[in-house]
């Protein structure tokens, strides 16, 4: 089966929902972010809450893949 480790991804899947509601938080402080640093460009804290908030909308992906190689098949 090679990478197919469906237990892991099982485990995973409510850890994963979790993680998505914290994506769409993430997605609207990214939206937020983004406007601010477009109208205030000399604030870089705009753009460093931007960049924590695309890590936010990545933790699902991230959850998942970390979950399929912790747990053996």
């Amino acid at each position: 089966m090679g990478e197919c480790r469906p237990l892991g991804f099982l485990l995973g899947l409510p850890f994963a929902l979790v993680a998505l509601l914290l994506s769409l938080v993430g997605a609207v402080i990214w939206i937020i972010g983004t406007i601010l640093s477009c109208l205030c460009p000399c604030c870089f804290c705009f753009a460093t809450l931007a960049n924590f908030a695309v890590n936010l909308i990545k933790l699902p992906v991230k959850v998942l893949r970390w979950f399929t190689h912790s747990i053996p098949c």
